[in-house]
């Protein structure tokens, strides 16, 4: 506080400064400063004593909260000294804006219906992108310190819950099993360091082999890899040789390579603890990582990426891609028929019981990608039929060309 002269209009106040019950009558003056106008108190009680000034920052500046119907006094915070009441409100209002003081977002939001309309799209906006574009990049940047410990506790955990329900153990012969097993290091030991996302990043690449599920094969976060026996039994039936089995490992490995597991738990937990991701706390997603894990697909961009890793690294062992296409074809037009034959019974049996026909829900025309849980490697694959073609070709048009 200090001393100031008179400017402007004075406005007739009252000053209940909080040392004593009475207020004080004053004279409030306005004076316009770089930051703000300050605050001018001249004591109506004691003509000439030297007022009381109070810098923009020392109040707590009153909001008008409508243009039509003006509050019937101001009340202003002087914060420690008190509080300023005035019952002229259109004196004041005016000497403001003399003073050069303009109202805040708040209060032309609460003041005019256009603004608020405008401010509240462009946070639709706002919002839609950072959703759209700013998790997704802020989840690939956070995983950078997500330690690999972690991945693989989260992924111990989950294979465990499985091998306790939907995943059985292998009947696959050990001798088959060594002889994946080989093929699988040998194509972890030729991958080129510059296809990971995450320079210095070192999983344990390993490979598991279970029964269930059907013709499947999946990647839990920190190097886990498992095959399932139906893929195995698929790739027979095709007459394909191991070559399909390694890409759809190749594949596999690339969502390993590229953390894409680990990127949507991140992910979700930039969604939904945004404030302990502010106070620097990812405690809260790393905890919740297992239980978020079942309930994810893999994104459009993830399957394209892992696919072009797939394409990459089996042109650089010098194996071709083509027989994984095939069999991904194959077990997606098989998985087409028993879709196909199940609802063609389903209806024989209504038919029966003389009820109509189930129809399709909206549940049933669901993206691919937003139907099955990560491990699935149909459910959440896009495009099936384009991606089979594409690896059958040895190349995609939203790869990058090879160096």
């Amino acid at each position: 506080m200090g001393t100031a002269a008179p400017s402007g209009e004075l406005v007739p106040g009252r000053w209940f400064d909080g040392l004593s019950s009475q207020a004080k009558p004053v004279l409030v003056g306005l004076q316009p400063t770089p930051k703000g106008p300050s605050l001018v108190l001249h004591p109506v009680s004691q003509p000439g004593a030297a007022p009381t000034v109070f810098s923009w920052g020392q109040v707590g500046w009153p909001e008008a909260w409508s243009e039509r119907r003006p509050q019937q006094r101001v009340v202003v915070d002087l914060r420690d000294h008190g509080s300023l009441e005035i019952d002229a409100v259109a004196q004041w209002q005016a000497a403001l804006a003399a003073a050069g003081a303009r109202p805040s977002l708040a209060e032309r939001m609460q003041n005019r219906w256009p603004v608020l309309l405008g401010v509240t799209a462009i946070a639709v906006v706002g919002l839609s992108l950072f959703y759209r574009y700013g998790t997704p990049w802020a989840a690939t940047e956070l995983t950078r310190f997500v330690p690999v410990s972690w991945e693989t506790s989260v992924a111990s955990n989950v294979l465990t819950q499985m091998d306790k329900g939907t995943l059985k153990p292998s009947k696959l012969p050990r001798e088959r099993q060594l002889e994946l097993q080989a093929r699988f290091n040998e194509l972890v030991q030729q991958m080129p360091t510059g296809l990971q996302r995450y320079q210095g990043y070192r999983p344990t690449y390993t490979l598991s082999f279970r029964s269930g599920m059907g013709a499947n094969a999946f990647a839990l976060p920190g190097g886990t890899v498992v095959m399932t026996d139906g893929l195995a039994k698929a790739a027979e039936k095709q007459g394909l040789s191991d070559d399909a089995l390694i890409g759809v490992l190749a594949h596999e490995i690339g969502h390993v390579a590229q953390r894409h597991t680990t990127r949507m738990i991140v992910q979700q937990g930039v969604l939904q603890m945004g404030m302990g991701l502010a106070l620097g706390d990812v405690s809260g997603i790393v905890s919740t990582g297992a239980s978020v894990l079942t309930g994810l697909a893999y994104s459009r961009n993830h399957e394209r990426e892992a696919d072009c890793f797939a394409i990459a690294l089996m042109g650089h062992a010098k194996l071709p891609t083509a027989p994984m296409g095939k069999l991904l074809l194959a077990i997606a037009q098989d998985e087409d028929a028993e879709e196909k034959a199940d609802k063609k019974n389903k209806a024989a049996t209504a038919a029966k019981e003389g009820a109509s026909a189930p129809t399709e829900t909206a549940a049933a025309k669901k993206e691919p990608e937003t139907m099955g849980p990560v491990w699935s490697l149909l459910s959440s694959h896009p495009d099936t039929v384009e991606r089979a073609k594409e690896l059958e070709q040895g190349h995609a048009m939203h790869c990058p060309k090879p160096a």
